[in-house]
């Protein structure tokens, strides 16, 4: 970076900012990495932070580092995994969580709309009290924003019923390269057919075009009960095969996991805390299906029963024999309960740390897929964690999957070799007619290579990119370049 050029721009910002400008390491270092697989020496400083609170201030931001050529890295929870927010070419890190406040909730019209710094999980504590619910949630919840879940397009436990962040999402204010505050979307309407869709290339666009800054979106009555239970299957294809059967048949499933048997040790941590002991799982049981029901209660007990006697009816699976194990799994999952220095995260993150291949493939492939994935994570000697099948469109099966291996990262060759497992999933996805992720993102890992996926109109993107940043200033080295993982 052009120290001159920083120079000017952090003068400029303590004029509109003041203490919320710093240059300070202190500050900086808490900027300076995600949770995605690298050296554990490895940090990406920025030159400056700086902590917004208004829509106003951020266009403020933009302007300077635009006047100035300055890069501006968008960063919220930083609890992504594919180096979204690495300020890998310096600049301003924007501290999102400032704009944080509820602005309006139309209770009549099920609409909230929120300054897109707040958590999650804050959001639903707000909403609570009205007896409504934000369903998107990725287990980050207590971390991840608004803002976040629309610029990475992240997963979510309730997908097979709620779907993805863009079925809630009505519209968003965006500070684009300029410094223009444009309301990209709808209103409160629930769909529109005129102009053209520009709120989808907000969605996963990974703080590339510009930083949201407010967010309108659709809430739904908390459900009045919830039962969740898992069941053992003799294969990931009877798994997927018996969801499948079960919305046909006209269940409404609230959510649905799938897990390879590997997987399950990682999600029963609680369990192991709790009772010292691995879960009695049958020696046959090659796969465990998660499922919850909610609403009101008489229609939840009549959908669980219903959807019990065909899995064990038609496909031969078996209700797990200890409703502990599930209720552990929820509160991995979900409910996230708080044990002081027993968690999932970071216990398990002590010595290895988790890192994934999110692949999204069609649900005919998944089993095939399983078995390549055992051969390509032994090929580059990743240490095995297992498979999740997560179901991420509304009433349907879909295989967004976490490919999931733990990673040494006081290594430097594991890291490359986790990248090259990486890479040559991704290939595969591609051969299997899927996508290279389906809820990480491209962040600093999958830029260039992608190119791979999206062919001739790949070139669009990058025009797309241009209009929306003229200057080129929003997290660079994103989207269309990678630090880990080059060549066809």
């Amino acid at each position: 970076m052009d120290e001159a050029a920083l120079d000017q721009a952090f003068r400029a910002l303590k004029t509109v900012l003041g203490a919320r400008a710093t240059r300070a390491k202190a500050h900086r270092i808490g900027y300076s990495r995600d949770w995605s697989p690298r050296h554990s020496s490895h940090i990406d400083l920025p030159d400056i932070v700086v902590v917004p609170k208004t829509t106003d201030e951020v266009v403020e931001i933009v302007k300077i580092a635009y006047r100035h050529r300055v890069p501006v890295v968008p960063f919220a929870g930083g609890t992504g995994m594919g180096g979204g927010v690495a300020a890998w070419k310096g600049g301003i890190a924007v501290e999102t969580k400032g704009f944080d406040q509820l602005l309006e909730l139309d209770e009549a019209n099920m609409m909230v709309t929120t300054q897109a710094g707040i958590t999650i999980w804050a959001l639903n504590e707000e909403l609570a009290r009205s007896g409504l619910w934000f369903p998107h949630q990725p287990e980050s919840k207590r971390a991840c924003t608004i803002g976040a879940s629309i610029g990475c397009d992240n997963d979510s436990t309730f997908g097979l019923r709620y779907g993805k962040i863009l079925d809630y999402l009505s519209n968003v204010v965006m500070v684009t390269g300029k410094g223009e505050a444009l309301r990209i979307g709808r209103r409160k309407a629930a769909f529109s057919s005129t102009g053209y869709k520009l709120l989808d290339l907000v969605v996963g666009s990974e703080g590339t075009l510009g930083v949201v800054t407010e967010a309108t979106l659709r809430v739904f009555p908390l459900p009045e009960t919830r039962l969740v239970r898992g069941y053992v299957c003799r294969s990931l294809d009877d798994g997927l095969r018996s969801l499948e059967r079960v919305l046909a048949g006209g269940i409404c499933v609230e959510s649905a996991h799938l897990n390879c048997r590997q997987r399950l040790h990682f999600y029963t941590h609680a369990y192991r805390e709790k009772y010292q002991r691995e879960p009695d799982i049958p020696d046959w049981a090659e796969a465990i299906l998660f499922l919850s029901f909610a609403g009101d209660e008489d229609v939840v007990n009549f959908s669980l029963e219903k959807a019990t006697r065909i899995l064990l009816d038609h496909f031969g699976a078996e209700e797990t024999k200890e409703q502990e194990m599930v209720d552990g799994w929820w509160a991995s999952k979900h409910s996230l309960d708080f044990i002081p220095f027993r968690q999932k995260w970071p216990d398990s993150q002590r010595e290895k740390k988790f890192g994934a291949a999110d692949l999204g493939l069609p649900i005919g492939r998944v089993e095939e897929a399983y078995q390549r994935f055992l051969e390509i994570a032994s090929k580059w000697g990743q240490d095995i964690l297992g498979m999740t099948v997560y179901n991420e469109a509304p009433n349907k099966p879909t295989a967004s999957i976490s490919f999931a291996v733990f990673v040494d990262d006081s290594s430097e060759e594991s890291v490359a070799n986790f990248y090259n497992y990486v890479k040559e999933m991704s290939a595969m996805a591609l051969e299997m007619e899927g996508t290279m992720s389906s809820y990480i993102g491209d962040g600093d890992r999958l830029g260039g290579f992608n190119e791979l996926e999206h062919g001739d109109s790949y070139i669009y993107m990058k025009r797309i990119k241009e209009m929306f940043d003229p200057g080129g200033i929003f997290n660079p080295g994103k989207k269309f370049e990678s630090r880990w993982i080059t060549g066809a």
